[in-house]
């Protein structure tokens, strides 16, 4: 099992800091979602993206062709295939049911690690995933009742999400940062620009504000929905990056596990923003996903992964 030198401590705070920046410019997609498409966004947020890098590689002196190329496939058809069944389901079903599967990733980076590449977990870390996933559901109030066949979809969101974070950390921990991102962002805008030629080609109907977000196609777009765009171009390039760079250096689980204080984030900005504040059994999951990240982070091991 390859990788590269495991340090947990600087993976753990890049990892929050980019949760802490995805929750907040993610905050902002619903003025995005009021006029604008999915697919259009994703075109050109990740046209923006692949844009931004090659200027940024240069005045870095990185490289954005891959060492492996295989590789670096393989993990981006996983990412930005859990990307795209997300964004599909949050369109199809309660945004909490689709948000609660994608987060079900610590759990499938445990399983893959397990079953894959032979490593060894202990309770404890066992304890925290489970910890953290139980704080998942709490924050986001998912009840029985809305569980639905369709539930599988978001959850093999999270599975493919998880085996690709599982991937850069084993297969792609030497790959340069810039060369992953391009790779992810530029699969996004394909996919994007797919999306809107196929609803040019056969439109759907489209509901009125954020309820027609997935099947909207191009539209002439407002300043609100490119501003938002350009945002998330800039802020999911860096955050993306750190979440990258973060599993490269560190143990999948503790970072896919550090990864779920994105709910913490999001509702924190929520309340600064909007003024949405959470109740007494969303805190609690709120606090249990936090806990779930400080266990497994003072009982991470210092070594590398072998």
């Amino acid at each position: 099992m390859e990788s590269g030198a495991n340090r947990p401590g600087r993976a753990a705070a890049l990892v929050v800091g980019a949760m802490a920046l995805f929750g907040l410019i993610d905050n902002f997609m619903r003025v995005a979602a009021e006029t604008g498409g999915l697919w259009q966004f994703h075109l050109l947020r990740g046209l923006v993206a692949v844009a931004l890098l090659g200027p940024a590689a240069w005045l870095m002196g990185a490289r954005l062709r891959p060492l492996r190329p295989g590789r670096v496939l393989l993990r981006t058809c996983l990412n930005a295939s859990a990307m795209v069944i997300y964004f599909g389901a949050v369109g199809i079903m309660p945004i909490a049911q689709a948000v609660a599967g994608l987060f079900t990733a610590p759990l499938w980076v445990v399983l893959f690690s397990v079953l894959l590449f032979g490593e060894r977990v202990g309770a404890w870390r066992l304890s925290a995933v489970a910890l953290g996933f139980a704080g998942v559901l709490l924050a986001l109030g998912l009840r029985a009742e809305e569980v639905t066949p369709w539930s599988l979809l978001p959850v093999l969101a999270g599975a493919l999400y998880g085996m690709g974070n599982l991937v850069t950390r084993v297969w792609c921990a030497g790959e340069g940062t810039l060369t992953l991102l391009g790779a992810f962002f530029g699969a996004l805008a394909l996919v994007g620009g797919v999306g809107c030629v196929g609803l040019a080609l056969h439109p759907l109907p489209v509901a009125e504000g954020t309820d027609g977000f997935l099947t909207r196609g191009w539209v002439a777009p407002t300043g609100a929905f490119l501003l938002v765009t350009l945002v998330q171009a800039v802020g999911s390039l860096v955050g993306v990056g750190l979440s990258i760079r973060g599993y490269q250096i560190a143990n999948p689980t503790l970072v896919s596990v550090m990864e779920n204080t994105l709910l913490v984030f999001a509702t924190l900005w929520a309340v600064a923003i909007w003024g949405e504040v959470p109740g007494p059994v969303e805190t609690l999951g709120l606090a249990l996903v936090t806990a779930a990240g400080v266990m497994i982070a003072a009982r991470e091991p210092r070594r590398a992964v072998a």
